[in-house]
């Protein structure tokens, strides 16, 4: 008796654990682990699985992830379709199966099943814990089984999706009136006009910017600003390497200074010599062409600092990325802009454009802070959509601020919706689902 005693206090120990686990868990598979291989504990077997309705076999003993696609599992899918149907917890031999599926028994699993149900609360049926060994399963053993696949159906309920409110109305009894009713409701609201509406990504971006481009074809040697640090109008912003530069002056300077020394010359030897009045004209023509070469030269050399031509916040992305980098004539180096001037950038994809109109309302849910959205109205749209650094062809639309707005700051992103026509909640709804069906059908 003290033996027996003692054996059912770590019975019960155990089984204390295992619902303590199973409450613990976090996931249905995390269950099906557990009751595949910690059942163990209580009950001796060599194999064991949870075959679950709509989904087949959950966990099996052994296997951390179960190949639907095997043999063995497709032949336990199968029987469990049969055993599903029980009522309580009962033991299976291969002669109660039909003669194809008792003949592979054998091949896959022991002579004796242990089958219990796995039910919700209400008694409808979930699933199927299935138990194989050598030995017969006695009362004692179908008892305790129904214990455990009592606490695992519990554990299995929780994360079914069952008891939510859409559950509860399934259950609640309507007269045919009413069901009638709800469904012509139901209709009639898909006729409800509503805003036709897009959403598409958006960022702030300045308005009417001043965009300082490269006077020359050289190196950028030095910045003197930062990335949005604000400036004055003439205050320094990057300077070129003036090594090639100085060069092609030193050498214009010389030239220049050669050819008026030989038009001096030239000059003065004509005042004793009229031979040397017929070289004047081509010296001085020559002096003249150099002086022009110098002017340009020192006019080059004066455009190696480049500052601000207004005043604002210079816009662009590192320092590094340029200094060192050779630039050409026109090419954009950065930009210039008015803090207080800023407008939304909407990047709207072609799958998503809806027939709206300039003046459209606009609304900006910046990431930084969606609780407060930023009102606006459709400014221009691009006739023509354009590749975005992503891949997607989208159409570039712009918007200004509602008046009385606070700028965000320039580069703030987000999610901006677009506003259109009035359309019907049903069109509204099934936009996509229609369009797709149209375009795959060509009606």
């Amino acid at each position: 008796m003290i033996e027996n005693a003692e054996g059912q206090i770590i019975g019960l120990s155990i089984l204390v654990q295992l619902s303590r686990r199973v409450r613990e868990a976090a996931s249905t598979e995390e269950i099906g682990f557990i009751a595949v291989n910690e059942s163990k504990q209580l009950l001796p077997y060599r194999q064991s699985a949870i075959w679950m309705r709509g989904k087949g076999i959950l966990s099996v003993s052994g296997v951390p992830d179960p190949d639907r696609s095997s043999p063995y599992i497709q032949w336990l899918s199968e029987c469990c379709k049969i055993w599903d149907t029980v009522k309580t917890s009962c033991c299976h031999i291969p002669e109660d199966l039909s003669d194809e599926l008792s003949s592979l028994w054998g091949e896959w699993a022991p002579s004796n099943a242990a089958i219990a149900p796995l039910k919700f609360k209400d008694g409808d049926p979930l699933g199927v814990f299935i138990l194989f060994r050598e030995d017969p399963w006695h009362e004692n053993d179908l008892a305790l089984l129904n214990e455990l696949a009592a606490i695992y159906a519990h554990g299995f309920s929780v994360y079914s999706g069952r008891g939510n409110v859409w559950d509860k109305l399934r259950k609640i009894n309507l007269s045919i009136s009413i069901k009638a009713g709800l469904a012509l409701l139901a209709v009639a609201s898909l006729f409800y006009p509503v805003s036709m509406s897009v959403q598409a990504p958006a960022e702030i971006v300045p308005k009417d910017a001043f965009v300082v481009r490269s006077p020359l074809d050289t190196v950028i040697d030095k910045f003197h600003v930062r990335p949005n640090q604000a400036v004055v109008q003439g205050q320094l912003l990057f300077e070129f390497d003036r090594t090639n530069l100085g060069a092609k002056y030193g050498v214009a300077s010389k030239a220049y200074q050669v050819a008026a020394e030989e038009y001096r010359q030239a000059a003065q030897t004509a005042l004793v010599d009229d031979r040397f009045k017929a070289e004047i004209t081509p010296r001085r023509g020559r002096m003249e062409e150099k002086a022009t070469e110098l002017s340009f030269s020192r006019h080059l050399l004066s455009r190696a600092e480049v500052r601000a031509p207004r005043s604002g916040i210079v816009i662009f992305a590192e320092q590094s990325d340029w200094i060192g980098k050779s630039v050409s004539i026109g090419e954009r180096v950065l930009t210039i802009a008015d803090p207080n001037r800023v407008e939304m950038l909407i990047r709207l994809p072609v799958a998503d454009a809806i027939d709206f109109a300039l003046e459209s309302p606009v609304r900006l849910y910046l990431t930084s802070d969606p609780n407060n959205p930023l009102d606006g109205t459709l400014r221009y749209a691009a006739y023509k959509p354009e590749a975005t650094s992503s891949g997607i062809a989208a159409y570039r639309l712009k918007a200004d601020l509602a008046s009385g707005t606070t700028p965000p700051r320039i580069g703030m992103s987000g999610t901006a919706r677009i506003y259109g026509k009035k359309v019907s909640l049903g069109y509204y709804l099934f936009r996509r689902p229609l369009t797709a069906v149209r375009q795959r059908l060509g009606w």
